[in-house]
Formats: C-alpha cells, structure tokens, sequence
C-alpha cells in the first residue's frame, strides 16, 4: 500500500484527508481528518525511525544496522527531526534559571562542589 500523499500536485497546499474506508466491512467515515506529523516524512526517513525505534535509539547499535558511520547517521536523524517540525539541537527543557545558576557558582566559590559538577548542573545534567 502507498503512502497518501501530503502536498497538492496542482498548488503545493497540504492536502486533508476527508474520507476514510473500512475494506472489511465497507463502512465510511467523512469529515475533516489530521494526517500527523508523520506523515511528512519520506519512506527512506520513515524506514530510518523504525530501524532508530527498533534499536532503542542507541545509535551504535544503528551503524552495526544500517552500515553507516555515526555522522551520517546523525545527520539522518537530523533530517527526520526537522521534517518534524522541530530544530536539532534546540532542547530547552536543559536550560538552567538564574536561581539555580546564582546557588551552582555561590556553591563553587565555596569550595562545595568542583568546577566539573558545576558545569554540568549548569549544563543540566544534574
């Protein structure tokens, strides 16, 4: 079965799916269906998302896989990401406030933690 396509082939607008068909019991629904996020991904990146899922993100485990080197397999992965939608690189949720950061150098000036264990709560790793 092919994969529905997402772009008008007359304007280029994103196309809505309006019907849907059960071929087992021949029953129809109609309306006005999201296609998701997913559906903006070419065959090869979605191939590429379930060898990623199968390998429980583990990219080493991907270039046994797929025979790639790890930049490549990076890149591919960045690819699949923005098709999404969203930037690589862009996690915001790390981002350490003013308060943590004020408490992260007061505990290193004294002498409470050391450089590395700062760097990396300011990182957000801890």
């Amino acid at each position: 079965m092919r994969s529905a396509p997402t772009l008008c082939p007359i304007c280029q607008s994103e196309l809505e799916v309006v019907r849907l068909h059960c071929v087992s019991c021949d029953t129809s629904l109609e309306g006005h269906f999201a296609m998701g996020q997913f559906s903006n991904l070419s065959q090869e990146q979605m191939e590429f998302v379930f060898t990623f899922v199968r390998c429980e993100g583990k990219i080493n485990r991907m270039e046994q896989e797929l025979g790639l080197s790890y930049p490549t397999i990076r890149n591919r992965l960045h690819e699949v990401i923005r098709a999404l939608g969203y930037e690589p690189g862009r996690d915001d949720s790390s981002e350490v406030d003013a308060e943590k950061r004020s408490v992260v150098i007061a505990d290193l000036e004294a002498g409470k933690i050391t450089a590395d264990q700062a760097m990396r709560m300011l990182r957000g790793e801890e």
